[in-house]
């Protein structure tokens, strides 16, 4: 099975910003935790992350064929991105949204999501673990 995780803007800098919300990992730390847990060991994963509304969209484009799922975690691109809402409808990928903090109890803005309703489920809150209940929400399903 392949699946693609796909990391929006300022996700690079995990581990430096705001680590009392999103945790002291990298995000490099975190996909390589991600890939050698033992859930993953029959998975085909790849990782990508941009700062670039247009990058993430145009890769979620090229892995419309060969991808099974797709999780993503679009930063603030989930409050606003109806490109990337419609990306991942056009591309018919089965899609979980993941947030590391609880967008739920920050700001109100935070709050929205227009990615959701294009998702199979959201999970926020966990650090990094919303990555692996989000594999294991797809390997239940399949």
């Amino acid at each position: 099975m392949n699946i693609i995780i796909v990391n929006g803007p300022n996700l690079n800098l995990l581990g430096e910003r705001d680590p009392e919300i999103y945790g002291s990992e990298s995000l490099s730390q975190i996909n390589s935790w991600i890939e050698n847990h033992e859930i993953c060991s029959d998975l085909s994963l790849e990782f990508f992350q941009s700062n670039s509304e247009g990058a993430i969209i145009d890769f979620i484009h090229s892995k419309r064929k060969d991808a099974d799922y797709l999780i993503i975690n679009p930063g603030a691109l989930t409050h606003y991105s109806y490109a990337l809402r419609d990306a991942i409808v056009a591309t018919q990928l089965k899609a979980i949204e993941v947030h590391l903090s609880d967008i739920h109890s920050r700001e109100n803005f935070r709050k929205i999501s227009v990615t959701k309703s294009v998702c199979l489920a959201q999970y926020y809150g966990e650090g990094k673990q919303g990555y692996i209940t989000a594999i294991k929400h797809i390997l239940e399903k399949k």
